[in-house]
């Protein structure tokens, strides 16, 4: 998938009486990514930060206001909702709250019939079919007669991702699908996540808030602020040298394990209160939080920025990054920095 430019925002209304567009809500605002075949991109940053409403534009639940997404060589972002359903059929969805998005009226059975009809199995063979979902997953076949409030958080779960794979997807979007969970069921969702993937050679777009998890499932990470891509990385490289101080921040609010090390670790408090989407300020979203915040912060947007080892932020002033990854930096549309464009500056 290859998200260029994309853009959400929804509208404010001045009020019941005068239905009047007063401002928008900038859920999402020009992010660019490409999503590879077989790997996990993680999503990560604070709530409210546009994760959910980024995912849900890529499956089209939401109608974008920019932009373009690109599924498979196939640009989908104005395709009519019948026009998508084939390509829609090949990315799924598991959703934050499984008690919430399964029907409570609906038994095991006939939650998992409906996508298998439509992936055109035939009637006879719809319950030899949903008994092999649900043990991919981990549960029995004797749960398909079973209602939804009948079993565990983590059990729903199961039966959501089960739901997904009934269409046979090629790219599966997971909007926080451990968060809802105990810390021990949360091990065994992503190990079985992770089977999957292997098995059925999947690609994951995992959401999430908690970047301990994220470390553990992804390939590469996005992180968003206030509807803005600061940084793009490959995992591991992202927890080593993080380049935008707003990802700093986010790793230093992991918990550690170990009392001792916790006390003796400086922590880093973001001052200040995340400013209104509908108003955002200008330049660099995160400058009126940051404490490497400069003039040129305040007046000019950063634009995503290409380090050594495929890493990208946006910021001016970056950390981690040496004179000479400095010097051979260039936009993320791998064009070289034009004569007379802001060089990001290196701040120690």
């Amino acid at each position: 998938m290859q998200v260029a430019h994309l853009q959400v925002l929804f509208p404010v209304k001045s009020g019941l009486i005068i239905d009047r567009t007063v401002g928008h809500v900038h859920a999402v605002d020009d992010v660019t990514f490409v999503l590879r075949e077989g790997e996990t991109l993680g999503i990560v940053g604070e709530s409210g930060c546009g994760k959910t409403t980024l995912i849900r534009a890529l499956v089209r639940l939401l109608d974008s206001t920019g932009g373009s997404i690109t599924f498979r060589g196939e640009e989908i972002t104005n395709r009519s909702r019948h026009a998508l359903a084939p390509i829609r059929r090949q990315m799924q969805m598991v959703f934050q709250d499984p008690q919430a998005s399964l029907n409570p009226r609906k038994r095991v059975s006939q939650i998992l019939a409906t996508p298998l009809r439509l992936r055109g199995v035939p009637s006879g063979e719809i319950d030899a079919e949903s008994r092999k979902l649900l043990e991919l997953v981990g549960l029995r076949s004797e749960h398909l007669g079973r209602f939804p409030h009948e079993f565990s958080g983590g059990q729903r779960q199961r039966i959501g991702i089960a739901r997904a794979l009934a269409l046979g997807p090629q790219l599966i979007l997971l909007d926080e699908p451990v968060s809802a969970l105990d810390v021990s069921i949360q091990a065994q969702v992503i190990n079985l996540l992770d089977d999957l993937q292997e098995e059925l050679h999947l690609s994951y777009v995992f959401v999430a808030h908690d970047l301990s998890v994220v470390r553990h499932v992804s390939d590469r990470i996005v992180v968003m602020y206030l509807g803005k891509l600061m940084e793009l990385s490959p995992a591991q490289e992202l927890y080593d040298k993080p380049i935008h101080p707003y990802t700093s921040f986010l790793l230093n609010a992991i918990p550690i394990p170990d009392p001792a090390e916790n006390r003796a670790r400086t922590r880093q408090v973001v001052s200040g209160e995340v400013p209104s989407p509908i108003n955002p300020p200008s330049g660099c979203r995160f400058n009126t939080r940051c404490p490497r915040a400069t003039d040129v912060c305040r007046a000019v947007e950063p634009q995503l920025t290409e380090y050594a080892g495929g890493h990208l932020a946006a910021c001016h002033h970056p950390q981690n990054v040496d004179a000479t990854e400095l010097a051979t930096a260039r936009r993320s549309d791998s064009s070289p920095l034009a004569a007379g464009d802001e060089q990001p500056t290196l701040v120690t």
